[in-house]
Formats: structure tokens, C-alpha cells, sequence
């Protein structure tokens, strides 16, 4: 996670990535002493009752709330609950090599010992895999809900835990593609889905017929959003506010509240004690003090969607010309009748950088060095795209060359540095390069993908434990792992200066080991830089060729590489992606199956007996 993704003293975001959403209703009573007057919590139905659910994607999602669920249950007397949907099996780990279920088990601790802090016993969890770092909602669902499972399997669950739960509020992520992790979006897909499913008969009736559930109607449906830009201090809870692109009221839940349990902290400051729990995410390196005055510190910001059980009802304005993930968005809004969630979803896209990768009569020798005439074309910058600023051109900087051989695509980037981040293992750490100092590349074959499954992607370490040298994997792409085997054909090297002022990697990759034949006009492309001036496997600063949005995700962003004269060899089929399926289990998990004994509720929303 970036640092300067901390606004006021507390975190803003999650795994990537700041978010224009939704919240809670204006009404004259601040939020600092929780939800409305009128919402009273109902009678606590057994063990299994919570008074608010929260549906999250991933372990952490819940992290910015946290202050707003504890001031609920410690001034009003409202327990929350939280349902995730995956323990965030494809995520980074900055505290060691787990990954898939085992670092999936260790992110559910994390989450235990982190909501706890906030008053919530209960997480229900659905068992579903975490892949990678996607936008794409349509493409989450289909992993979610993968051939044996039927497509409504994830709602299914999430219908179940509401009836078994009998919440009054559902409080979702944001479910707004720009610049969303497409497991945020899903995640409040179903949720929105769920609220109104649940207290529907006809709706997975074998709940009601065979399991013995009864229709549950929640009362008020609730959005995260953290990209609203309201006031700070006390009074921000006082602001009757709408959304500038739903036209939906806001309002807000002021974090400097402070905490009788807690001996008088404030809220802000419990949220972060809670957010260093998630230790695997790089949250740890937060600073273990909110150093902003109380009077400076911000509110919490949701959206009303729903409230008495009846959909909010402002403008609808049309947007024209929709790429086709901005098209699936706003007809799901259609189905659901929310068409004014779509307004303004599609940003206003910018002109994306172009270049030539000219062809060379020899080909270029991989040694992280450009030789002459190796790269006859001209030098394109890399720009800040995320993260702190670099403080000079000795800090962070990066420029980009390419030529081609034949098939063969050669990249040469220069990267100025003035501190190492950690250098982690090329035999067994070689993944997840944004936790400390590498380079991306970006390859989508025809510039046509709407995701990046059909795109090929590799990360390269420049340098790793004990003077290994350079190490390469896949990611986030149409097939991951080691490059040794996902990309055989490719070649990395690179060279570092002693003394340490950077580096540079040059990388071959062979065109003919991309997903699918190029369109030598038409080859998208992004060169990103990701800088750590740390060794807790954490970065601080990202730079980018197309630095615009989620530019490591987003192919709608990428450049385009022209390469003069190529005709790519015929007969090169698109080779379907291979996504990891891993999932760690509710079965496995002790505190899981504690949890289903003391509640009643079965392990991963399953049906009951």
C-alpha cells in the first residue's frame, strides 16, 4: 500500500486504490452518535443477529470504516457484522512468501484481531478465490462463480447470510468501475442484489422451504465513499451534502470522536491501531500515531442507496460512448433500477502516449545496457502516477526505449534511485514486485482488452537477495508464475550501480508468446516503475509511461506501440486465461468453525441442515 494513500491522519483506501462513490443520508442528527434516530436496532433475534452488515471483498476492505462501526456500536448499542466474500488469497504479503490459502489464513487473522478493535465478533466468510488486481467486475463473477457452481452462487450465499443475520443496514463497498478493483465492484453488486433479494419469497426459496429461513427485508441500504470531498473537523457530521455525480445524500461520521471503552482516543486513532493489524498488506509500516489535530481530522462518508426499504431516487444522465466495462456497468444499474449510479461513471479518458519500436539489423544484447545502435529511437519519460512525489531526479526517475528484432521485442528502461528497497528471494519471493523496487511491463496484443486476462504483463526485479541478480514473473495476466515457464522465450538483464544511483533492466520478449496474434498498428503497451525507499517490502512511489487511472490494470490507458514493418507469423490463436482457482477454506480455519458452532450460521454461507 502507498503512504500517500493516508489523507488527515487515516488510511483512504485499500489494495489500490481511491474511488468517486457512494453514502448515508443527510439528516439534521450527526453520525458522530451513529445512524439516524429513526433506525432502531431490532430485537436481537439469537447469537446470529447483527444490527449492521458489511460486504467486503477482500480482508481489509472494512479497514476504513472501522471508526464509524465502533462509534455505532459503543454510542447507539449496534452490533455489526462483516461478510467477505474471499481471505484475499491473490494479494501481496509484506511479511513473508505465503501466498494462495496460506496467506489467505494468516489475512483472516488480521482481520479478526483488526475488527475486533471496533466491537465486530463476527466475519462470515464465502470461501470464493482472490485472484489478482483486476477492474473487471464481469470477470470476478465468472471466477466467483466458476462451472461446477451455478452463476448465482455467490448471491445465493449472500442472500442466506442475510436472512440468517437479520440485519437492518447493509453497508456495500463502491460499486463504480474507474479506478475499482473489480472485487470491490462485484462485492457490491451482489450486496445491493442481496438487500433486496433477501426479503423476497420467490428468491432462492429452498432457503425458506427446506432450510427453515424466513424472508428478511433489511431497512436501509448504505455505500462507502471515500472519494467524496467534504469538510473536516467536528462538524463535517453536521452537513447536509449530495453527491456531485449520483445526486444521492451524504453524510458523515467524524472520526475524532472519542472513545469511552478506549479511555478517551479518538476514533481516528483506533482505526489505525486496527489497521496496522493487517500487517501481510503493508499496513503495518503505518505510522503508529495519527498525528493530525483533532479538530483536523475527517469524517467517514456514505451514501444512502436505499433507505426503508425503497431505492433513492435522484437524476439519470445518460452517458454516451461507454467502453464496454462502463456499457456492463450501467445496464447492471438498469436491472437493479439504480440507472443514476452509472452518472459520470466513464472518466474523461486522456490522449494516450504513442511511439515506434524500429526495427534493427542485429539484434540487441540482453547485458542491461544499451549498445550502439541497439535502440536507435528516441527515449520515452516515464511521469508520477501514484504515490509520493519524487523529491528530485536522484530520487525517482525513469525513461523507456524500444526496438524490435524479427519477433522478438526489446525494452530497455533507465532508472535513477537514490535508496534500495528490499531485496527479496529469485528463488522463492520472485512475485508481487510491487512490494519494493521493479519494473512492469504491459503487453495488451491487439489493444483491444477490456481486462487484463487477455494481456501479457511480467515484473522484473532488478536485483534480489545476496547479489542474485535480476528475476522475472507473470502477473495479473493471461497466465502467472515464474517467467522461466510462462514466458520461456523471454531474456532479463539488468545493471546496477556501485554506489547505488539505479539501475537499468533490458528485457526480450518474444511477440509470439503473447495471448494472441499482434496488431503491429495497434500493440498497447505501458512501461510502469514502482519505487521503495524502505525494507518492509511497502512502496512509496509509482511512475508510469500512461500514468492516468489504475495504469498497471487498466489497458483502456495504455500506449500505443507502433512496430514499422512487423508481420506477425500467422495461424496464433487467443489462448484462454489461466486464473488461479486457490481458495483457503472455512472448514480449515479454527476461529471459522468456532464461529458457525456459537452462531449457527454454516461455514461459507452454505445451507443449513
Amino acid at each position: 500500500m502507498l503512504r500517500s494513500r493516508l489523507r488527515h491522519g487515516l488510511w483512504a483506501g485499500c489494495t489500490a486504490l481511491g474511488v468517486v462513490g457512494c453514502v448515508l443520508p443527510a439528516v439534521a442528527d450527526t453520525a458522530r452518535a451513529g445512524p439516524p434516530a429513526a433506525v432502531a436496532a431490532p430485537g436481537r433475534a439469537g447469537p446470529a443477529h447483527t444490527d449492521v452488515l458489511f460486504v467486503g471483498a477482500h480482508p481489509d476492505d472494512e479497514s476504513p470504516l472501522l471508526a464509524t462501526f465502533g462509534q455505532w456500536g459503543e454510542r447507539r448499542g449496534l452490533s455489526t457484522g462483516v461478510v467477505t466474500i474471499t481471505r484475499g488469497e491473490g494479494g501481496g504479503n509484506a511479511v513473508g512468501p505465503e501466498e494462495g490459502a496460506a496467506l489467505g489464513m494468516i489475512r483472516e487473522g488480521e482481520e479478526r484481531k483488526a475488527v475486533r478493535r471496533a466491537g465486530i465478533r463476527n466475519v462470515f466468510y464465502l470461501d470464493k478465490p482472490d485472484f489478482w488486481y483486476t477492474l473487471s467486475a464481469p470477470l470476478t463473477a465468472a471466477v466467483w462463480n466458476r462451472s461446477p457452481q451455478p452463476p448465482t452462487d455467490t448471491l445465493a450465499r449472500l442472500v442466506r447470510l442475510i436472512r440468517a443475520t437479520t440485519p437492518r443496514e447493509v453497508v456495500v463497498m463502491d460499486p463504480r468501475p474507474f479506478r475499482q478493483h473489480g472485487g470491490h465492484q462485484e462485492a457490491a453488486r451482489l450486496a445491493v442484489e442481496a438487500f433486496r433479494a433477501a426479503g423476497d419469497p420467490k428468491a432462492f426459496p429452498e432457503q425458506i422451504t427446506r432450510e427453515k429461513y424466513a424472508a428478511w427485508k433489511p431497512s436501509r441500504l448504505l455505500a462507502q465513499n471515500s472519494g467524496f470531498q467534504g469538510p473536516v473537523g467536528e462538524k463535517c457530521a453536521e452537513q447536509h451534502a449530495r453527491d456531485p455525480h449520483t445526486g444521492l445524500p451524504v453524510i458523515g461520521v467524524w472520526t475524532g470522536v472519542t472513545s469511552h471503552r478506549y479511555h478517551g482516543r479518538t476514533w481516528a486513532q483506533i482505526e489505525r491501531d486496527a489497521a496496522r493489524e493487517y500487517a501481510t498488506q503493508g499496513f503495518a509500516s503505518l505510522p503508529p500515531t495519527v498525528e493530525s489535530p483533532r479538530r483536523k481530522l475527517p469524517c467517514e462518508w456514505l451514501t444512502v442507496l436505499a433507505d426503508d426499504r425503497r431505492p433513492q431516487a435522484p437524476a439519470t444522465r445518460d452517458q454516451p460512448g461507454l467502453r464496454p466495462l462502463y456499457a456492463d456497468f450501467r445496464a447492471w444499474t438498469r436491472r437493479v433500477r439504480m440507472p443514476w449510479l452509472a452518472n459520470d461513471a466513464q472518466p474523461a479518458y486522456p490522449a494516450t502516449p504513442s511511439a515506434d519500436a524500429p526495427a534493427v539489423a542485429r539484434a540487441p544484447v540482453v547485458d542491461g545496457k544499451a549498445g550502439a545502435g541497439e535502440y536507435p529511437g528516441p527515449a520515452s519519460r516515464l511521469t508520477p502516477w501514484e504515490g509520493e512525489r519524487c523529491a528530485d531526479e536522484r530520487d525517482c526517475a525513469a525513461d523507456v526505449r524500444f526496438s524490435r528484432r524479427a519477433d522478438d521485442l526489446y525494452v530497455l528502461i533507465h532508472v535513477a534511485d537514490d535508496v534500495k528497497g528490499y531485496a527479496l528471494d529469485a528463488v522463492t519471493d520472485c512475485k508481487r514486485h510491487w512490494r519494493t523496487d521493479a519494473v512492469e511491463i504491459a503487453l495488451d496484443p491487439r489493444g483491444n482488452s477490456d481486462d487484463t486476462s487477455t494481456t501479457f504483463k511480467t515484473g522484473v526485479l532488478p536485483f534480489t537477495r545476496g547479489g542474485e541478480g535480476p528475476c522475472a514473473e507473470r502477473d495479473a495476466d493471461n497466465r502467472q508464475g515464474p517467467a522461466g515457464s510462462t514466458a520461456p522465450g523471454m531474456a532479463v538483464a539488468s545493471s546496477v550501480t556501485d554506489p547505488y544511483r539505479g539501475y537499468s533492466v533490458e528485457v526480450k520478449i518474444p511477440l509470439t508468446e503473447l495471448p494472441t496474434g499482434v496488431d503491429p498498428q495497434h500493440l498497447a503497451v505501458n512501461v510502469l516503475l514502482y519505487d521503495s525507499d524502505t525494507g518492509d517490502r511497502t512502496g512509496q512511489t509509482r511512475l508510469a509511461w500512461s500514468p492516468f487511472g489504475s495504469a498497471q490494470a487498466d489497458p483502456y490507458v495504455w500506449g500505443t506501440l507502433r512496430l514499422p514493418g512487423y508481420v506477425p507469423p500467422p495461424g496464433h490463436p487467443a489462448w484462454p486465461a489461466r486464473i488461479p482457482q486457490e481458495a483457503a477454506r472455512s472448514v480449515d480455519s479454527r476461529a471459522s468453525v468456532e464461529q458457525a458452532r456459537r452462531t449457527g450460521v454454516p461455514l461459507a454461507g452454505g445451507p443449513r441442515a
